[in-house]
Parts: structure tokens; sequence; C-alpha cells
């Protein structure tokens, strides 16, 4: 899922690279810049989970409200349960991988199927969840192979740690304090390549209409909290759209300058959304609700 092909590693040589050394980052938007303004929340004393800044799911951002004022829980429908299934797919499989633990796709599913959960759930929508994830399995890992398999043809004096760190230079659901940033708990990062230092994030859509500008929040985010906590320099993010046509695994991805807009439309949401929980206000509803909103029996009440 997180392996560049040929264009993508050219554009990110020849384009984005190069756009963000001639450009550059405000030193004011910045992680590292976590104690003043405009990085340092207003509310202190308020945290935020990374999901809740970053959705735009709900148009009115009343599903915040929902969920950190009032305590609702939301109904877990089957687009959510897939998205979960397939990020701990991508995620369990890498990390097994990376430690030469790898277990069979059928016994892992044994264990993992026993924690699906999603309101409606049926065989049929278990057995749909089984395919898509053996698909997404048997992707990712034949990636793996023949990134790893190249790496030794080309290295026959490096131990196999040297190797494997090279040929899957990822960090996979990276446990890092968002705290700084006026987040809440520990954050677990998708991906991140320490090599080329590029955020992943992993988005499952329905179709390529759903792909939404505001997914950049996501990689955008955690490329703040990294340079907070470690004070290094993050300037890229790659959202990884997975969808199925007819269960077959269609994966897109893009390549993108993590730029002072992104930081700053970051920072607004944040704002936003922590103002709502410091203020316990209800910003009402919206004028159309998603069909698929997992907070819309409550609104619906």
């Amino acid at each position: 899922m997180y392996f560049l092909d040929e264009i993508e590693r050219k554009r990110l040589v020849r384009d984005l690279l190069p756009l963000a050394r001639k450009t550059g980052i405000s030193e004011e938007l910045r992680g590292w810049s976590w104690h003043e303004a405009p990085m340092k929340p207003y509310y202190e004393d308020e945290k935020i989970p990374m999901y809740l800044v970053c959705s735009r799911y709900c148009p009115s951002n009343r599903d915040v409200f929902l969920n950190k004022v009032e305590g609702v829980h939301p109904t877990i429908n089957f687009k959510v349960s897939q998205g979960i299934t397939l990020h701990e797919t991508v995620s369990q499989l890498l990390t097994m991988f990376i430690e030469e633990s790898l277990v069979n796709f059928e016994d892992w599913w044994e264990e993992k199927k026993g924690n699906i959960n999603y309101s409606g759930k049926d065989e049929d929508g278990v057995e749909k969840l089984h395919r898509r994830a053996k698909r997404v399995w048997s992707h990712t890992l034949h990636n793996c192979n023949a990134q790893y398999s190249n790496a030794c043809s080309k290295q026959p004096y490096a131990c196999d740690r040297d190797v494997m760190s090279t040929s899957v230079p990822f960090l996979v659901e990276h446990k890092i304090d968002g705290s700084l940033l006026g987040l809440s708990g520990l954050l677990g990062i998708d991906c991140y390549d320490y090599l080329r230092s590029i955020v992943f994030d992993l988005k499952t859509i329905s179709a390529f209409d759903d792909r939404e500008k505001w997914h950049r929040l996501y990689p955008t985010g955690y490329a703040l909290v990294l340079e907070s906590v470690y004070e290094v320099p993050v300037e890229v993010g790659c959202i990884v759209w997975t969808s199925f046509k007819d269960d077959r695994l269609v994966v897109e991805k893009e390549l993108f300058f993590i730029n002072d807009d992104l930081r700053s439309w970051w920072l607004e949401e944040r704002d936003k959304k922590l103002d709502i929980i410091a203020q316990k206000k209800d910003p009402g509803m919206p004028n159309e609700c998603p069909e698929d909103c997992i907070y819309r029996e409550e609104c619906d009440r």
C-alpha cells in the first residue's frame, strides 16, 4: 500500500521536494512551535482526538458535540467497519513482515473476525469483509516480498535487519503523543516512511467521487505532531485511497506538499472544534445529513 511506483517517485523527486525547498514553511506553522500561537491551542485544558479534528463528514460539526460533550456512542456501520478492518489488515501484516513473524491469512482472520462489529451485521457482510481483507493482505504481501527480494539482490553483504530497514522503511501505527498540540491520548500514524520522510494515511472509499480535499488534513496533522515531538521537518504527505470494483482492489495515491495553507487549515479545524467542546455548544443540525453518518440515529430523534 505504501510503496511508491516509478511515476510517484519521479513526482516526489522532481516536483514535490524541489517545491518544498523553494517555497519553505513559515516557522510559526512548524510543529516545533507548539509553545506559541498559532500552534499553541487556546483551550489548553481541553483535548481532542485527531479523527475529530480532521473529519468533515458532518457539515455542521455536530458529531464533535455529540461525541465529546454528550458522550453519544456512534453506530458502527459497514463502511466504518470495513475501514477499520482494512486498516488492521495492512498494519498487522506489515508489522509481522518487518518482525519476521508472518502467519497465514486464514489463521489471522479466524482470530480477527470475532471482533468485527457493525450495525446490521450478517454473514454476507462478514464474508465480504473476509474477501476484501484477503485481497488487501495478498496485495500488500506481494509488494513486501518484491521489495525485500530486490533489496537482497542489491545488498549481498547486508544483514537481514539492514535489508528489511531499507526495503520496507515504514513505522506502522507508530504511537506518538499529540498533547503538545492539544490532541488527546497516544496517536497511531498509519505509516511513516522514515527514509523519505512521508506521512501516509489510508482511506477506504466506495467510489472515485468519495475522495475529499479534507482527507489531506490527516497527514498534515500527523506531520505537525511528528515535528512537535521529534523536531524534524516533515513536508510530504500521501493519501492512499482503496476501493473495490466487484471485489477487485483498486489503489490510488495522492502525494502532496504539506504547505502553509494546509497547516493553517488544520489549526482552524482544531481550534473551531475545541471551542465546541470547551463551550459545550451544540452547532445544530446541518442542512443536509449524510446517509451513512454514524450519528444519524441520534440526530433523527
